[in-house]
């Protein structure tokens, strides 16, 4: 059974830095996209950053420049580095695998994490 699992959330002030870690585990043969999204209260889900097995990464218009994702293939983890936090980037952060292949099974499948919650305040 694959699980996916963020850590590394908290309170900022605005200005600080956050560090995000996601792991994936279970069964895995590879997965294509690695990312991270938030969903602020009162509002959708937003993408903030992916990351494609080949290396390419995407970012909302929001946190380019401020926020960076990386990738460690090996371990199945995902980390998304925040600098330059604003209160705007308030939301509780889930990472997604998505295009999973699992050793024995047919497919490909998505699966997301529980969340993890970042406050940025003075």
């Amino acid at each position: 059974q694959v699980q996916v699992r963020e850590s590394g959330g908290g309170l900022a002030q605005p200005g600080g830095s956050l560090r995000l870690s996601c792991v994936v585990s279970g069964s895995i043969f590879s997965i294509n996209v690695m990312g991270w999204y938030r969903q602020a209260p009162g509002k959708q889900r937003e993408l903030v950053a992916t990351h494609i097995s080949g290396g390419s990464t995407d970012y909302s218009d929001s946190v380019k420049g401020r926020f960076t994702i990386s990738r460690d293939n090996a371990k199945n983890t995902v980390f998304l580095q925040m600098n330059s936090l604003k209160p705007e980037d308030t939301a509780v952060y889930y990472c997604n695998a998505g295009g999973v292949f699992e050793i024995g099974m047919p497919g490909t499948y998505d699966y997301w994490g529980q969340g993890t919650q970042v406050t940025v305040s003075s």
